[in-house]
């Protein structure tokens, strides 16, 4: 043990060159290469005096508690949840990071407090020994050197104490950092160490960043100009990354991909201070994506866990151009949904509504989301594929413990199970909301128990009952330019690399009803969503829609009424009755218009000097056009061919057609026997002509015979035993079509 001055201060100077290696890290490349990459850091100067407490809560929470005979250092009694107060993200950031170094170094810590009887001390109860631990991490970080105190800051009496006492015994607590450095050989703290902790701390420096596109305020192209402004250049993918470049993720067509060392100047940029670029991790962005995917145009979806509010915000970026709307549940308090407010008013979301209830307290048959058909479900998971477990602790509102089970490198078996109970019950409960017809379900798991197992019990319960169709899992879809080719079988898994975090994706999709018809609305509305369509083909669908609808109405009013049924028996009496055509008469250049007036129920029929203008058609024959489409299209194609001079002889005339004698039931004054009417009856028709050149000519008019006159014309009129007769028509052939005509009797 070393007892000279001289021995203390060199051994002083070796400890504050070796803790400067802490900055150089070896960090493994795409390409299998390593090589050593030098970080420099500022000078630290400590933190805020209120880091300290929330960083020693917060390790107070999370220390790795030892067996009770092997137990030297006492950290008090921590089952009482501490309360953290953080003053802004920075604060918090750096408590969580301060906490975890101190996590990571907890048995080297320990050891330089025995080693150098600095611990057990009387003025330092067991309470603050975490505080005790959190500080000597720091102390040693500064190389040993004094804390820079703030004039603004407001000083805790704890953290002061603590700090003082700490500094007048550093000396010795740097000789007994030295000794336990030269006892494990290690040429810094870091090498001390377990590996499998070292590698997780390179891969998570190593890893990409991934930031989303806020189309809500800036669009692609303006993204892609601004960063080329600011000297990046857009390259193929991550394995030709370069300091200065980006790229396109290959799974989600709003997300751009950076080099992990430029993560400090990307954060000082006007782009992500204006929320118009943000970061987060890769998995949320692919569960979105999947659940965009499923949604049509009007269709709500339920968020069923806070967590992020990126997530939530880059959801409804998502829903830009449609009519959804995202519920939000679990919003417990007033102040948490007033900050949510802020944050999304200020990224520009509107379509976020919060619900206070937790999703499982919610109904199936809850009025608000009658019209949701797709649920979002992050479930609260062990995290273990994830590369910065802080970042996702501060963004997911995860546990702290979590930072615990990274460094041990698995979860113990009775927090998996409760952790996949809970994410069963979830999932369970979303399959009983009977509007619902997809489910995307996320975690950030490596176990099989939080993820396929999940899934296969929830699909083995039946808890959707079976009145309605069952779930099955489905692959997902991101966009149009997805390569998922990460997917196993129907499930998406990413496993935990150096370019990307691990990730487990499951689609629950209803199995499509045979009897159920999917309209053109909704599969354009797909495509679109998927990226398949424009947002000009689908308006233009829509009109398509209308002008559909106008004209199937229009069919409808004359299809539905009594003319097309009056002309299908008409033309199967026309073929019935009328066996041969009257001959034209060949003087037709000399006959004058005439007026055949309608006589009680006879139709008046108009003739003009241009037989084929349209004022030369039979009023009846205009307005029952679309029975005799065949017939007029082959009068149009029949004109066409004749000239212009040949036209000008043709005239139409009325021919004559005697129908047999008709029954009529009225009652005579002689007897109750009905009589045969002797009436002869006048009907009005067009019949076919041929000219000099064999070609079939319009109809000509013949003449027009009157009818007999009757003692009693209408004698169906009279008021007799109350019968009434209904209207009869007799059709007459007009150029190959049955014409109706009007006869009451």
């Amino acid at each position: 043990m070393p007892g000279s001055k001289s021995n203390l201060v060199s051994l002083h100077e070796d400890v504050t060159n070796d803790t400067s290696d802490l900055s150089e890290m070896k960090i493994s490349d795409e390409k299998g290469s390593v090589e050593k990459r030098t970080k420099t850091l500022t000078e630290k100067n400590g933190y805020h005096d209120s880091v300290y407490m929330n960083a020693a809560k917060i390790f107070q929470g999370i220390h790795t508690e030892k067996r009770k005979d092997r137990i030297l250092v006492r950290y008090g009694d921590g089952s009482v949840p501490p309360t953290l107060t953080f003053k802004d993200e920075y604060s918090q950031h750096v408590s969580y990071e301060l906490a975890f170094s101190a996590l990571k170094y907890q048995d080297l810590l320990e050891e330089i407090l025995l080693d150098s009887c600095v611990y057990p001390c009387q003025s330092i109860p067991d309470e603050l020994t975490s505080l005790l631990v959190v500080m000597l991490y720091d102390l040693q970080d500064r190389k040993f050197q004094a804390r820079e105190i703030f004039d603004e800051e407001e000083p805790v009496a704890e953290v002061r104490k603590t700090e003082c006492y700490l500094y007048n015994f550093r000396t010795k607590l740097a000789a007994a950092l030295a000794r336990c450095r030269i006892k494990h050989g290690a040429l810094s703290i870091e090498y001390i160490l377990p590996e499998t902790v070292r590698k997780q701390e390179q891969r998570a420096s190593a890893l990409p960043l991934c930031v989303w596109i806020n189309t809500f305020k800036i669009s692609l192209q303006d993204v892609f100009r601004d960063l080329k402004k600011k000297g990046f250049t857009r390259v193929e993918s991550v394995s030709d990354f370069d300091h200065y470049t980006y790229c396109m993720d290959q799974h989600c067509n709003d997300v751009l991909v950076f080099p992990s060392s430029l993560k400090e100047e990307l954060l000082n940029l006007d782009l992500f201070a204006d929320c118009k670029l943000l970061l987060q991790d890769k998995s949320r962005s692919l569960a979105v994506h999947s659940a965009q995917a499923l949604l049509n145009t009007d269709d709500d979806i339920i968020v069923a866990h806070v967590g992020s509010h990126l997530t939530i915000a880059h959801m409804s970026v998502l829903t830009i151009h449609s009519m959804s709307r995202i519920f939000v549940c679990g919003v417990k308090s007033s102040a948490k949904a007033d900050e949510l407010r802020n944050l999304f008013n200020h990224m520009g979301c509107k379509n976020i509504q919060l619900l206070h209830d937790d999703f499982t307290e919610i109904g199936p048959t809850d009025p608000r989301l009658q019209k949701a058909k797709v649920i979002l479900l992050l479930p609260q998971c062990s995290g273990l594929g994830v590369g910065n477990p802080i970042d996702f602790i501060l963004n997911e509102h995860g546990d702290a413990g979590l930072l615990r089970d990274v460094l041990q490198g698995s979860v113990s078996e009775d927090k998996l199970s409760i952790l996949a109970e809970r994410q069963l019950n979830e999932l369970m409960h979303a399959m009983k909301f009977n509007k619902v017809q997809a489910i995307v379900y996320c975690t950030c798991s490596v176990y099989p128990e939080e993820n396929e197992l999940v899934v296969k019990k929830a699909l083995e319960s039946g808890v959707e009952g079976n009145k309605i169709q069952p779930y099955r899992v489905i692959p997902p879809v991101f966009s149009a330019c997805s390569n998922s080719k990460g997917s196993t079988e129907t499930f998406f898994k990413m496993e935990p690399s150096e370019i990307s975090s691990g990730c487990f994706l499951a689609i629950l999709a209803r199995e499509k009803d045979p009897s159920e018809n999917v309209s053109v609305k909704d599969i354009l509305a797909r495509a679109a969503a998927k990226g398949l369509l424009d947002s000009t083909v689908v308006q233009k669908s829509k009109e398509d829609e209308k002008k559909q609808k106008v004209k199937q109405r229009r069919r409808n009013i004359t299809g539905s009424g009594i003319v097309p049924k009056i002309a299908e028996f008409l033309h199967h009496q026309t073929v019935s009755s009328i066996k041969a055509e009257v001959p034209v008469s060949k003087a037709v250049s000399n006959v004058q218009q005439k007026n055949v007036n309608r006589t009680d129920s006879y139709v008046q029929l108009k003739k003009s000097i241009n037989p084929i203008s349209d004022t030369a058609l039979p009023t009846v024959l205009k307005h029952t056009s679309h029975l005799s489409s065949m017939g007029k299209a082959y009068d149009r194609q029949t004109l066409a061919r004749k000239p212009r001079t040949e036209r000008k002889r043709v005239v139409l005339k009325p021919v004559v057609i005697v129908l047999p004698p008709v029954i009529t039931p009225y009652l005579s004054s002689q007897g109750n026997k009905p009589r045969v009417s002797s009436a002869r009856h006048c009907f009005h028709g067009w019949t076919e002509a041929k000219g000099s050149s064999g070609r079939i000519l319009p109809p000509t008019v013949s003449k027009v015979v009157k009818p007999a006159v009757l003692s009693c014309p209408r004698p169906w009129l009279q008021e007799s035993s109350n019968f009434a007769l209904p209207l009869y028509r007799r059709p007459v052939k007009v150029a190959g079509s049955a014409l109706p005509l009007e006869e009451r009797m």
